[in-house]
């Protein structure tokens, strides 16, 4: 009885996440030419002596140039099977467990905040990773270096909700970053997508539904609240869900 009145639940809230779909719209000042900042501060408390260490020597050796386009078959000392993206790493929770599991994949890392970058680092440090490059700052601009259908998968994880209305053209989901994450993505690569916030759930979901590039796989309310295998819970999402606010795991494909 208690497991059926349990199932009601999280079909009863998959449905109001969904409905709150029609209630977006995708002709927000997303269509304005002018440039967008994309994240808030980029530093925070006084790094550590060993992290500006990472930050001044480490940090150079595994950064991408993105002054040229990048060469994904050159950015590793062996060659790697498939190369993924992560979209605002914060610490580095899942990155580096991610590239960690899988050594023989190439992960690219794009996070402005240099307080995570140099968590991130220390981590790569004591693990001897050679699978991870960095990038510190807008991930569009990394993106826009990368060769056409490079990637096999995309994670974009808690971003920056941006959650006064006139902020909301900052939310990196929008009409020209789905396309462009579409030009570098291959044929049905993996656009895996994480908020503890509904309203930009169902942002994300808006935009989506509208895209000609991506389709949402859920067929049943366990395909966005569970999460993927061996997924790692970072230290944010331990806040969110201390505080009562639920995740919500979505899954893309590239069309």
């Amino acid at each position: 009885m208690g497991e059926d009145r349990h199932r009601r639940q999280i079909e009863g809230a998959f449905l109001l996440i969904v409905s709150k779909i029609t209630a977006v719209s995708t002709e927000d000042a997303e269509r304005s030419s002018a440039p967008r900042r994309l994240f808030g501060r980029s530093k925070g408390k006084a790094l550590r002596p060993h992290q500006t260490e990472l930050i001044s020597q480490l940090l150079p050796a595994l950064s991408l140039d993105v002054s040229k386009p990048i060469d994904p078959s050159a950015l590793f000392p062996e060659p790697m099977r498939e190369l993924r993206l992560e979209v605002g790493f914060g610490g580095g929770e899942h990155l580096i467990e991610a590239a960690s599991s899988e050594p023989d994949v190439g992960f690219i890392g794009c996070e402005p905040f240099v307080n995570g970058v140099a968590r991130l680092l220390s981590r790569i440090e004591r693990r001897e990773l050679k699978n991870i490059r960095l990038y510190r700052g807008d991930a569009v601009e990394a993106l826009d270096r990368l060769p056409d259908a490079s990637l096999s998968r995309v994670y974009l994880f808690y971003p920056d909700p941006w959650p006064k209305r006139r902020q909301r053209k900052r939310r990196f989901v929008s009409e020209d970053a789905l396309a462009r994450l579409a030009r570098v993505m291959k044929k049905s690569a993996e656009l895996r997508f994480s908020t503890d916030i509904d309203d930009y759930a169902a942002w994300t979901l808006a935009r989506i539904g509208v895209s000609p590039y991506f389709e949402w796989t859920a067929k049943a309310s366990a395909d966005w609240l569970d999460p993927w295998e061996g997924w790692t819970r970072t230290k944010y999402e331990s806040k969110a869900i201390a505080a009562g606010r639920k995740p919500v795991y979505l899954n893309f494909t590239r069309l």
